[in-house]
């Protein structure tokens, strides 16, 4: 029987490395943790022969969690693709509302979280003009307020200060807009009060203006330059409503900011929400934004 023969690959072409436990801060003593996916030929020194490749785009992709610790493995699977499109992806935590970290704990790390792949560009072949950020659900709130309040010192950490906040575009995946209509529309989920003075305090006279604060809506403001927004949301949503995405868009529209928004018929909170071509539209839409133009394996 004869030995079959294939070529080798000197260019790392199409493998993807999963950099894990990268510590991006610390806040009240507490790691803060990101994964990083990157093409494998970015690890500088492994092979001689593999040249490093140009600085690719980033998404930063925040996994929804009722505002506790995300999970930063859930949608690895599915983000592996977008590297091979041309892009970096990181993952990455913030703080647990649940322990003692109310709001704006959770906004502050995304932002901190995003300096820092700015501050260490050059070592995950990041190009730094050109970075997204990317939200489900309580993830999603944080990525609409991220891009809503670029380089706002509200909401500044004391880390990687000299770095900038700025995003190029914005993905939300049923996100909550309005944090006031999301806890009505939940008030029979297990463990909402909880929740709610965990991220608000102990004083309800004081949630409302909070709320208003942590709602995207609210500060969408007319003669303000925003990112381009990309919207998605189930209209059988139980979880967050899904007027909270048509809201969303109208105010965005009105601002003349750059918005697209999809109905993804009958799909519930996370569950049946995910397809192919929800994956497809977030990389049409973003390869709009940012033209990657270094992907190994670029696809229809």
């Amino acid at each position: 029987m004869a030995i079959h023969e294939i070529d080798n690959n000197p260019m790392m072409a199409g493998q993807v490395r999963l950099i894990e436990n990268i510590i991006y801060a610390a806040e009240d003593g507490e790691a803060l943790k990101m994964d990083v996916l990157a093409p494998w030929a970015q690890r500088v020194g492994y092979l001689k022969s593999v040249p490093k490749p140009d600085p690719r785009p980033l998404i930063v992709f925040v996994q929804g969690s009722s505002w506790r610790r995300p999970t930063m493995g859930e949608q690895i699977p599915e983000l592996v693709q977008f590297v091979h499109y041309g892009y970096v992806v990181a993952t990455v935590q913030h703080r647990n509302s649940l322990d003692g970290h109310p709001f704006p704990a959770f906004l502050e790390d995304v932002k901190t979280a995003i300096r820092f792949l700015r501050k260490h560009a050059d070592e995950y072949c990041i190009d730094s003009k050109r970075v997204v950020v990317w939200g489900t659900s309580s993830g999603a709130n944080a990525a609409l307020l991220t891009g809503l309040t670029i380089n706002d010192p509200r909401y500044e950490s004391d880390s990687y200060t000299d770095q900038s906040d700025t995003v190029s575009a914005v993905v939300s995946c049923f996100g909550p807009t309005d944090v006031e209509e999301t806890f009505e529309h939940a008030e029979n989920i297990p463990g909402a009060d909880i929740l709610q003075i965990c991220l608000f305090g102990d004083d309800p006279q004081k949630w409302p203006a909070i709320k208003q604060e942590m709602s995207p809506l609210t500060h969408v403001q007319d003669s303000q330059q925003y990112p381009p927004f990309l919207l998605l949301h189930g209209d059988s949503d139980e979880v967050v409503a899904y007027d909270q995405m048509t809201k969303m868009y109208d105010r965005l529209q009105a601002a003349h900011a750059n918005v697209e928004a999809y109905r993804v018929k009958g799909a519930n909170h996370e569950r049946d929400f995910w397809s192919p071509q929800i994956y497809k539209i977030v990389r049409q839409f973003l390869d709009g934004v940012v033209h990657p133009d270094d992907a190994d394996d670029k696809e229809d």
